[in-house]
């Protein structure tokens, strides 16, 4: 049997202005970056073998 899940810890402080900040700001990520994370991905599921 599968262990409950626990609750998601609530951020304070500098924790949580951090967290908002990078929301905010997300980096865009370039062409060339965003074709090699494909071909990566397209590569580990041309070799995985579990079910879907």
């Amino acid at each position: 049997m599968a262990r409950p899940i626990a609750e998601t810890p609530i951020l304070h402080g500098e924790d949580a202005a951090r967290f908002m900040y990078n929301m905010h700001h997300v980096k865009k990520v370039s062409p060339e970056e965003r074709e090699k994370c494909i071909k990566a991905y397209e590569w580990v599921k041309s070799i995985s073998t579990f079910p879907l």
